[in-house]
Order: structure tokens, then sequence, then C-alpha cells
């Protein structure tokens, strides 16, 4: 039996395995159907690797495997041999940033000069569509202060890492889009505390030096960090850069396996009404970023680019905010399940993009050449 043979049979296990635990939930046996689910994702997590389509989507099959898993059995994910595990979420966020940083340098920075329109639009409808859309969201919903603060705070959050995956993906401008991330980046000490106060303090109490230094510490220094260990390092840390993809992802999705475990309870309450705010959020994100790219003039794949960045917020950093305010289980909700889906729809739109690749458009003269992707491949997808 070949290779192909045994993925496919895992596969035809997954199939098997989800038809059995529908079943056994629809007859009232939720602790048999339970087991099945650990059992499905095994299965799947297994066989997708013969398949090409599959495969493309293994980060977020394990996005998806880690938060349900954690639905069903949250109290072996919150506490281990009585640890309590939200003390790593902000650790976890530190290595995540650093190795952002080991894979930046200074001319990265440089990018805005040379790309001033582009970069300058971007972070503008960044910080001014997703909060306002977050807003408008709370108010229609009416969810509980906490939970609303918490999607308030993804809205006032900087784009993550994963835009920079997505953006390679749809064949957007990748230089664009590192650059928007790491100047989103730099200013999100200042930008989001400002934006939380003026948009969420009626909500939650907000103390805006506080956050300020819990951004600075969660994002800015890791990343000075990185920074400086490449330049002293440079070659010599290859085998770092080769690492720390699959030690970002697998950090990202502990984060949001221990998020949704804690705010199991509130989930259930009200997490599907958090699942339709979340797609609503990210979609206008995409959209409105598109739109309004191509309002001021931007060409097609500048306007693709910054509709990635939008729409997609860092929610590992958000989630690390909640948890430093001890409200993981409410506030850091919401920056769960769009950090889950914002993974799922720009996964789908970077495929869609791909195949559909802008061919009229000749690059802005502004636009810097594009780097070889290891040399500026990101490291994490949160």
């Amino acid at each position: 039996m070949n290779l192909k043979s045994i993925f496919r049979i895992l596969l035809i296990l997954a199939l098997l395995s989800f038809i059995s635990l529908t079943v056994l939930y629809l007859l009232g046996y939720t602790q048999a159907a339970s087991i099945l689910v650990v059992c499905f994702f095994l299965f799947l997590l297994s066989g997708i690797h013969g398949s090409e389509i599959l495969k493309g989507f293994s980060f977020t099959l394990w996005v998806i495997a880690a938060a349900a898993i954690s639905m069903v059995f949250p109290h072996y994910i919150t506490n281990i041999g009585g640890f309590n595990t939200e003390v790593t979420i902000v650790p976890l966020i530190q290595l995540i940033m650093f190795g952002m940083g080991t894979t930046t340098s200074i001319k990265d920075f440089v990018g805005v000069l040379k790309m001033p329109k582009g970069v300058i639009v971007g972070i503008i409808l960044q910080f001014s569509i997703m909060p306002m859309v977050a807003v408008i969201i709370t108010y229609v919903f009416h969810f509980p202060p906490e939970i609303a603060a918490g999607i308030i705070l993804i809205g006032c959050a900087p784009s993550g890492v994963s835009s920079n995956i997505l953006t390679f993906l749809a064949k957007g401008n990748l230089p664009l889009s590192i650059t928007m991330t790491s100047f989103a980046t730099l200013l999100s000490p200042l930008i989001t505390p400002l934006l939380m106060k003026l948009l969420a303090d009626q909500l939650i109490p907000v103390n805006v030096g506080e956050m300020m230094f819990s951004i600075m510490k969660m994002l800015f220094l890791p990343i000075v960090a990185g920074i400086i260990f490449n330049r002293i390092f440079g070659d010599r840390s290859k085998w770092l850069n080769s690492a720390m993809p699959m030690i970002a992802m697998t950090a990202n999705v502990i984060i949001i396996a221990v998020i949704v475990a804690a705010g199991r309870d509130s989930l259930l309450n009200i997490g599907f009404l958090l699942i339709i705010a979340a797609i609503i959020h990210n979609g206008m994100g995409y959209t409105l970023g598109y739109l309004g790219g191509r309002l001021l003039r931007l060409n097609k794949t500048d306007s693709r680019t910054i509709a990635i960045e939008v729409g997609l917020h860092n929610g590992g950093m958000s989630a690390g905010i909640a948890s430093e305010l001890g409200k993981a289980a409410t506030m850091g909700l919401y920056p769960a399940i769009f950090g889950t889906w914002m993974d799922i729809s720009g996964s789908f739109l970077a495929n869609w993009w791909r195949k559909n690749a802008v061919s009229d458009d000749e690059p802005q003269e502004e636009a810097i050449i594009v780097q070889d992707l290891e040399d500026t491949k990101p490291h994490s997808p949160t």
C-alpha cells in the first residue's frame, strides 16, 4: 500500500467519524460524539497531506480543530496539572513577534519612502474602517459590554503578519503589505489605546498608559529584539528562520485553543452571533478596503493588498491585551473567533485572487522590487 492510499483511507475515516459523531449527537449521546470529534480531526489533519487542495488549508484546519476540541474538552485545555494555561498567551505572542523581527531589517521600514501613497492610504483605511464597523456591530447586536469591547479592540488593532502570507498567495504587492504591517504594528502602541479610549471607554475602563505599555511589551520590544538578533547573527540564524514559521503557527493555535476553552460558556450563549459579527466585520474590511484603494486611485493589485491588510487584524495582540486585563474569557473571545474566521476567509480570498490575478495593471512607480520570499517570509498567521 502506497502513501497516497494511506492518506485516502485517513480521509475516508475522517468522513465516517464526522457522520458518526453527527448521528450520535442528534441521538443525544454527547459523550461518545465528543470522543469522535477528536478522532475526526486526527484523521483529517493526517489525511490532508495527500490532497493538494486540502493541504493548502492545513493551518486553517488546525485552527478549527483547536477551537472545536477546546469547546468539547475545555477543562483539559485551561488547566494542565494545576497550571493555568492563560498565563502562556502573552509569552506566546512575544515569541511570534520576535520571529517577525528576525526576518525584518531597517530597509523594510524605508519602504514607506518608496511607496508613500499606498502605505499612507492603507494605514488610514485600516485604522478608520475597522473601528467604525466594530462600533456599528456592537450597537446592532447589543452585545454585553466586555464582549463589545473585544469587538472594538479587534477593530483598533493593527494588521497581523498573516496578511503578508495571504498577499503573497493572492499575488498582491508583497512589499506594500510588509511595509503596512510593520508600520501599523509600530504605530499601534499609540493609536490602539487612543482609539479604545475614544470608542470603548463607556464599555470598560480604558487606561491609555497601561494599554500602551502592554502593547509595547507584547509587540514592539520583541520585534526590536528580533531585528537586533537578525542584525547580529545574520546568516548564522537561518536555522531559526526555518523553524519559526512552524513555531509561530503552533503558538497561534495554542492561543486560540486557550481562549476558546476559557470562554466556552459565553460561546455557548452568544457564539453564533459572534460568528455572524466576525463574518460581517471581516467582509466589510475586505470590501471597503478595496473600494477605498480604488477610489483613491490605487491600481487593482495595490487595492487588493490593502483590502487584505484592512480585513485581517492582529487577533493575537487583542487576545493578549484581554488576558492582561483579566478578561480573556469575555473580551478575548471575539478576537479568537475573528482570528479563526479571518484565516478561513482569507485563505479562500487569496486563492480566488491568485486564480484571477490582475494582468492589466502595471506596477506603480513607487513600488519597490519584491525580494526573494525566503528573505521576507512572515512567521505567523496571527
